[in-house]
């Protein structure tokens, strides 16, 4: 965390030649589902700080847009998939989408290059919620863009989850797209290559460790050495990233389609929420993916530069934790900006990472467990129950950034989240009097009792709705540890 600091005009010089050796380049997903996000102008310093020329967003707020003009990076921009109904039944919604998030945006300065038409509609936890509405929302936002004189300078994708493709034995060149929706990925991937637009792909080796606790995980990282690697024909794949990619070439080259650009629209690894959540663990596999980037040398099936933004670049508190508490650490930077850990973006820059600057923060208090109340109190379970509804307690459970706190110490993290997420209000650190705050910090080797920033600035941009989303689930997905240990 504590990173030397050079100079800015320097830093910025250094960071832009890093560029010149990338020939697919990096970009990051940028997401703003946090709690007391930081400013939009300090995120974006940070951006080409670190030398990122792209960044991906998952749908254009203002403030956030207005902050990426004239910043000399590009931008692919989203539609959430609650709108895909509405821009597929009206032309007219589709236009005025364009001309109010892109057009308008393009004139202030903002570099966009693409549009992203939903994100992974075609998951098969929406069970078809989408199937209906992604292809004609996308031929109307390409026709919006037609019309607006935009369709040369910016394109349509869908960033689409992994699992639209498959492969009954396993070797890539088995892969063909999912059956219950391959005469729709034929047509969509048909529309795409009508208007030299690229497929748009998010690859997660941690989820296949995540979901198969017989996942060999060597082959999750890119310098692994996996006891049993997938043998293809001539080829031999040792990591599941080039097998997974590969399997979706050689599901576009069987329908026909085999030269189609794809991009990588998320790949990452998170730091914290599971057993093989952690900093190691991410940043091991950041790296690797780092190398294969800037060695440009691509995947068997297809050489040469791998377009990608890496998922993400900070963490949100706020996100949904309904695939796994994993879901809110998946930034290559915390909460406030600062790096987790050394990342080399190229071969320059010798694995620092530059953070957010002049980040200032709440009071150095904590709000924790009284010591003169009981475990068996009656009050403890319902407010540690309120406490990790309305704030987060995903770094709580086994073998977690916490997960070594006693019984009392996941009381104390569970009251002061809620704290910090209410800007320490005095009002935050009571729960019904069993709570007290102090000026000694908590925190353990392992286990960081966080200190909110103070959003200032940034209040005004922070949507009203953020605060909530999803945070019920979190209480419940840790209800059985806590309750073990309480």
């Amino acid at each position: 965390m504590g990173m030397m600091r050079w100079s800015s005009g320097v830093l910025k010089v250094v960071s832009w030649l890093c560029l010149v050796g990338f020939v697919g380049g990096i970009g990051a997903n940028w997401g703003t589902q946090l709690s007391n996000p930081l400013p939009p102008g300090t995120v974006v310093e940070m951006l080409r700080d670190n030398g990122f020329q792209k960044v991906k967003l998952f749908d254009p707020e203002e403030d956030v847009m207005s902050a990426l003009s004239n910043s000399g990076i590009q931008v692919m921009v989203g539609i959430p998939n609650e709108m895909l109904a509405g821009l597929a039944s009206s032309t007219k919604a589709a236009e005025d989408w364009v001309s109010n998030n892109v057009s308008s945006y393009i004139k202030g300065g903002v570099d966009i290059r693409y549009v992203a038409v939903g994100n992974e509609p075609f998951l098969q936890t929406y069970n078809g919620s989408f199937l209906q509405t992604t292809l004609p929302a996308l031929q109307n936002i390409q026709s919006a863009l037609t019309k607006a004189g935009l369709s040369n300078q910016v394109k349509v994708t869908i960033p689409l989850n992994a699992d639209v493709y498959e492969s009954s034995s396993g070797k890539p060149s088995d892969g063909n797209f999912r059956t219950d929706i391959h005469d729709l990925m034929v047509s969509i991937v048909q529309f795409l290559s009508d208007n030299a637009a690229p497929f748009t792909v998010n690859i997660y080796p941690f989820i296949s460790l995540y979901n198969d606790p017989n996942f060999p995980i060597d082959y999750a990282f890119f310098n692994g050495t996996p006891a049993s690697p997938v043998v293809d024909g001539s080829i031999t794949y040792t990591n599941v990233f080039d097998a997974n990619h590969d399997t979706l070439i050689w599901s576009l080259q069987k329908n026909g389609f085999g030269n189609l650009t794809v991009i990588v629209g998320e790949i990452g690894w998170p730091t914290d929420g599971d057993m093989n959540a952690n900093i190691q663990y991410a940043q091991r596999f950041n790296q690797g993916f780092m190398q294969r980037i800037s060695s440009g040398q691509g995947t068997p099936m297809r050489p040469g530069a791998i377009d990608a933004y890496l998922f993400s670049l900070i963490d949100e508190d706020q996100k949904s934790i309904q695939p796994g508490n994993f879901e809110r650490h998946w930034g290559i930077f915390s909460y406030d900006g600062q790096p987790k850990y050394q990342l080399s973006i190229s071969t320059s820059n010798s694995g620092t990472l530059f953070g957010a600057k002049k980040i200032k923060y709440l009071d150095q208090q904590w709000c924790v467990f009284k010591p003169s109340v009981n475990l068996d109190d009656s009050r403890v379970a319902p407010a540690v129950s309120y406490a990790c509804g309305n704030a987060d307690c995903t770094s709580l459970g086994y073998k977690t950034s916490c997960g070594d706190l006693d019984a009392r110490g996941n009381v104390s993290y569970a009251f002061n989240s809620y704290y910090q997420i209410n800007e320490q209000d005095d009002r935050a650190c009571n729960f019904q009097g069993i709570a007290t705050t102090t000026n000694r910090n908590p925190s353990t080797s392992t286990c960081r009792f966080e200190i909110m920033i103070d959003a200032g600035s940034a209040t005004s941009w922070r949507l009203a709705a953020v605060r909530g989303q999803g945070a019920g689930l979190v209480f419940y997905a840790l209800l059985p540890f806590l309750l073990v240990l309480l």
